[in-house]
């Protein structure tokens, strides 16, 4: 009988070793997706992957608590899942929910609280110079000669070819591609986020529903 104790327990093994997989591409997608934009702390997506590494630590409770049905076990992993999955659904909802001027001014504010070494990287990454002004910025993104070629060129170019055309520096500045770079993350994020938030949903209303049934193999009297 698929409603019966066997068919749960098996239900909420195979849902918890699923939330093992998904914490993983949880912690997987954000981490990029906050990496490929470096120049923002993308405070959204550190809530992501926050989420995550609790699903993947409450799974395991699960699964224990599931195998031995343990009442004790069960009922905590009821409440800590279903916090996880009401964060986990107003995080993914608020990273969709971003427009572009909200977009922009974390953009703004990330570039401005970064390093001089991340500044470098993200130019490097997306062979751009300076954010909106090339001639401001530090690392300086002023044209300098190239000692190989004698042309004039930006400096933290990865590969001149993408700023030097015949003796002009025509870098764009690194503002439209840091704001697309978060826009597509803030997108993946949040898509994947809200897709699995619901799967724990289900691992909550199963809990309960296997937690109130009796073990047909064990002591009634071991039944709360």
């Amino acid at each position: 009988m698929c409603g019966g104790f066997t068919c749960s327990k098996n239900s909420l093994l195979a849902l918890n070793i699923l939330y093992v997989v998904v914490s993983f591409i949880l912690i997987g997608v954000a981490a990029a997706a906050k990496f490929a934009s470096i120049v923002s702390s993308l405070t959204l997506v550190s809530g992501i992957i926050t989420c995550g590494v609790f699903l993947l630590l409450i799974s395991i409770v699960g699964l224990v608590g599931a195998s031995k049905h343990h009442q004790v076990m069960l009922f905590f992993y009821m409440i800590v899942l279903f916090i996880i999955f009401i964060i986990q659904f107003s995080v993914a909802c608020a990273c969709l929910a971003i427009n572009t001027n909200q977009q922009k001014t974390l953009a703004d504010d990330g570039w401005n609280f970064s390093t001089d070494d991340m500044k470098s990287d993200a130019q490097s990454l997306f062979g751009c110079c300076g954010y909106k002004n090339q001639s401001a910025e530090h690392p300086s993104c002023m044209q300098v000669i190239n000692k190989t070629t004698g042309k004039t060129c930006c400096p933290l170019a990865q590969n001149e070819t993408l700023c030097c055309h015949g003796d002009h520096c025509e870098c764009s500045t690194c503002d439209v591609a840091v704001q697309d770079a978060m826009q597509r993350g803030f997108n993946l994020v949040g898509g994947v986020g809200l897709f699995f938030s619901f799967t724990e949903f289900i691992g909550v209303w199963l809990t309960v529903r296997y937690r109130n049934q009796r073990d047909p193999r064990a002591n009634p009297s071991a039944f709360l």
